[in-house]
Formats: C-alpha cells, structure tokens, sequence
C-alpha cells in the first residue's frame, strides 16, 4: 500500500519529467504547433498547472468548483513565463498537499463539480491526464525532428 506522501512523489517526479519536456520544446513550436487538429502543448501545460493547483485546492476543504477554461492564458505566453508558472503551481501544489487531511483521500469528491469519485480516484486521474499530455508533447517534438528526454528520467 503506498502513503499519500510515497504518492505526491511519484507524482512530483511526473512534474519534473513534464518539466523537461516543455524545456525542450522550441519557443514557436510550444505556441502554435499542432497535429491533427489537437490542441498546442503549451494549451496542454495550461490545463495540467490549473488541475494541480486546483484539484489540490479543491481537496483541503472538499469545496468543489466549476472547471474555468476562460483563464488558462494567464500562465503564459512566452516559453519563461510558462515555465514560471509550472514551478509556481509545483509548489502550490505541495502546499496544498501538506493541508489535505488523510481522510479526505477516501471520501468521495465531486473534481470540478464533474468527476464524483474518490479522491485518490480523482487524483489518479490528474496525473493520467498529465501522462496522456506529455505523450502528445513527445509525439509533437519527434514530429519536429527534436529527441524528448527519456521518459524514465524523473530526476
């Protein structure tokens, strides 16, 4: 059985692998480059720091609220800004972890007035979210002739 604490670490190693991968996209590329119609990976990274800090805000006192699309451009339109607010949310949402009460992972929570479900359910679904978005960030940067960082690297 694993401990929430053995959790946000495994989910913090996540964070920091994503971390690269917005490292290594190009400033034009991260912005405007897409396939198939897909959103760009800087759209993506907007949606992976709003839930960090939100699902884990939402959490503490098991208040959820409606999922803002509207304010995702707020974390950046330049590759340093964007980076900027990744490291903010890593440590908002470290903080928010540490006032999460144990119980809480149990109960059932409704993320985002959407998902009702356990909360480690919920959880396990933000970091699979994040997964899935930087897999598409990996299939962007090969499609761009650029080499990923290793997926096994969470260092």
């Amino acid at each position: 059985m694993m401990t929430t604490e053995e959790w946000f670490k495994e989910w913090e190693g996540n964070r920091r692998l994503t971390r690269k991968v917005i490292e290594t996209f190009p400033e034009k590329e991260l912005f405007e480059f897409s396939i198939g119609g897909m959103r760009t990976f800087a759209e993506m990274v907007y949606e992976l720091i709003q839930f960090s800090v939100e699902v884990t805000e939402q959490l503490i006192d098991n208040k959820p609220f409606p999922l803002d699309r509207e304010h995702r451009k707020d974390y950046g339109v330049t590759k340093i800004a964007l980076l900027a607010s990744w490291d903010k949310s890593v440590l908002l949402a470290a903080e928010n972890w540490k006032k999460i009460p144990q119980e809480r992972f149990q109960e059932m929570f409704n993320m985002y007035e959407k998902l009702n479900a356990p909360a480690w359910k919920n959880l396990l679904y933000v970091l699979e979210n994040e997964i899935h978005h930087r897999a598409q960030g990996y299939v962007y940067l090969r499609a761009l002739g650029i080499e990923p960082p290793v997926f096994y690297d969470r260092s």
